[in-house]
């Protein structure tokens, strides 16, 4: 591509000069938009699809088997409780798994992409890439997991009844160890199940309750807002209503209880916060626009000094530098990063070429880019910089991820 000259002037802001003049050590802008999660340890990969587990994870595994291990003093024998415990953990969590393939596998029949699930300490996440076109679907992905998991209880049920004639209305009769973990596999695909149900934000039933209410106004937006206020009172019930029915019957509870009650509130209070976060976004994403963001750049050779190079943007009243080739094309874009880390009394020895990265074809974007569009063009390719291009191929400006950080945190 070409690039005729300067490029076209956008809205007034710093000049590069004064960028450079900043102190290295002040605050750099940080990345708000959705950050990489640390995937953690991958423990298999089902249908395609990769499954990583929490580091954390094990930590709270080894309380939930040393809290159940003294749990099982009048059913399993001293010398195996600890083996049985373990065992109850690890099907519990496998549970947890089929719970969420559910979802993926669904999702994946509906063509959105999956891109990987995620076992955390307090269950697990499927990280499904994009979000479901109509509210149909989102019911279905949503009810996905919650039928899978009463199912699973359904059958475990009975096949109790059938092989140890126990279950959950009444105690084995000599069934030992494995009817023991039948019964308490049981009664947790139980629990998960009923308590995915319940309908606010972020649990299964909070999607549930969101696609309905989508049907019905036609507006997803509003959906949301709905079923996280949901989400919110939940969490308040979830750590309020135990408390206050223990208080009013009289009855002593233990502080593993009221921490425990008040982690699912927290969780239940942050996961629907962030999806009210993520509406508001949702909902100013058109005003992220790559022309309106867009940074005034020049072309320079790269074999000319950095001072200079500054001294000519600065003149320009531009904040970014363009790499051209002799023939005046484009070839890389110089780092701002690199030039602010540079001292001033190295500028003049240093050629701008030198803290430019070469532009490859994930760094161009077209200018006219903008909302979601223009952040998963910016996800694909992760940089500092990219080269902004109108439709004919003439250069527009540069964006700077820096930028389009600052707006996202603004939205």
């Amino acid at each position: 591509m070409r690039s005729p000259g300067p490029c076209p002037p956008v809205a007034a802001g710093r000049s590069i000069g004064r960028v450079a003049g900043t102190t290295p050590g002040e605050p750099k802008p940080q990345r708000s938009g959705p950050a990489e999660p640390s995937p953690g340890i991958r423990i298999a990969r089902p249908f395609g699809i990769p499954v990583f587990i929490s580091p954390y994870w094990f930590l709270i595994a080894g309380l939930f088997v040393f809290l159940y291990a003294r749990g099982l003093v009048q059913s399993v024998p001293g010398e195996l409780r600890y083996p049985v415990a373990a065992a109850f953990v690890v099907l519990l969590y496998a549970s947890v798994l089929v719970h969420e393939l559910s979802h993926s596998v669904v999702a994946r029949a509906f063509g959105l992409p999956v891109r990987r699930i995620l076992l955390y300490p307090l269950g697990g996440f499927s990280e499904i890439e994009r979000e479901a076109p109509t509210p149909g679907r989102e019911f279905l992905v949503s009810a996905a997991g919650p039928a899978i998991s009463l199912a699973l209880a359904a059958v475990g049920y009975g096949v109790s009844r059938a092989v140890y004639g126990g279950g959950l209305t009444g105690p084995v009769q000599g069934g030992g160890v494995a009817s023991v973990l039948l019964d308490q596999l049981v009664f947790a695909n139980l629990l998960v199940g009923l308590f995915n149900l319940l309908p606010g934000l972020p649990l299964d039933g909070g999607r549930m309750l969101r696609a309905g209410v989508w049907k019905l106004t036609g507006n997803p937006g509003r959906a949301t807002v709905a079923a996280a206020w949901a989400g919110r009172v939940l969490a308040a019930c979830v750590l309020i209503v135990p408390l206050a029915l223990y208080a009013r019957a009289g009855y002593g509870i233990q502080l593993f209880n009221v921490a425990w009650l008040a982690v699912i509130a927290a969780f239940m209070w942050t996961g629907a916060g962030q999806a009210l976060r993520a509406t508001r976004v949702r909902e100013r994403l058109p005003a992220l626009q790559a022309r309106t963001l867009a940074r005034r750049a020049i072309p320079i050779p790269a074999n000319l000094p950095l001072a200079e190079a500054i001294r000519r943007a600065d003149a320009a009243q531009a904040r970014a530098l363009v790499v051209v080739d002799h023939e005046d094309r484009p070839i890389a874009i110089v780092n701002e990063t690199a030039v602010m880390a540079t001292p001033p009394q190295r500028r003049p020895w240093i050629e701008a070429g030198t803290l430019a990265r070469t532009i490859d074809p994930g760094l161009v974007l077209p200018a006219d880019l903008s909302g979601m569009a223009l952040i998963e063009a910016v996800r694909r390719t992760p940089a500092s910089e990219y080269l902004l291009v109108e439709p004919s191929g003439q250069v527009f400006g540069v964006l700077a991820t820096a930028d389009l950080d600052h707006a996202f945190a603004g939205a």
